[in-house]
């Protein structure tokens, strides 16, 4: 078995996928229809979930937005990995409400059960939403997202990651404490 900094990244093996804005208009137009009741409020996980979310929020009149950003080590099996929460709401914001978690996709899942997982111990009723659902990635037997707006089995590259340029940290800067 090769040694854990060696071994290639399983989304690296899978195909691209490439979508422009017109087709993350369609998922969207996909996913709306689907959403049964209202929310009190829509979290996004970010970085993936910040635009579709605050489309959604946009387009299903919901005022109550919040963000939520899950750290998984990178030097750990990603299966293995426990996560950090880098940014997370108060529980006040929560308890008692009916949230939409938002994110871009549902690859293995880990990120959205283990914000579901921190809403439900608040007393908080969430649903979730992706606009992609790569099933046969998905970690969790019998469990998926509530609404999704396709399913794939490739990378998906969003209009919004393609101008995107990696950056390193600043000089003198460090990562932000976890909450």
């Amino acid at each position: 078995m090769l040694p854990l900094e060696n071994r290639p990244d399983p989304e690296e093996q899978l195909e691209r996928e490439i979508l422009s804005w017109a087709e993350v208009d369609k998922l969207i137009d996909h996913l709306i229809p689907q959403f049964r009741g209202e929310f009190d409020g829509l979290l996004m996980i970010t970085k993936g979930g910040l635009i579709p979310g605050g489309i959604l929020s946009e387009a299903l009149n919901i005022q109550h937005v919040l963000t939520a950003a899950v750290h998984f080590p990178d030097d750990v099996d990603r299966k293995l990995a426990w996560p950090t929460f880098m940014q997370f709401p108060s529980d006040t914001l929560l308890t008692n409400r009916r949230i939409l978690i938002v994110d871009d996709i549902w690859a293995n899942g880990r990120a959205i059960m283990i914000v579901r997982g921190r809403l439900a111990a608040v007393g908080c009723d969430n649903e979730t939403a992706v606009l992609h659902y790569r099933i046969l990635a998905n970690m969790f037997r019998d469990i998926g997202p509530d609404y999704y707006g396709a399913i794939t089995n490739r990378y998906i590259v969003y209009p919004w990651e393609r101008s995107v340029r990696p950056y390193g940290p600043k000089p003198g800067t460090g990562p932000l404490p976890a909450i």
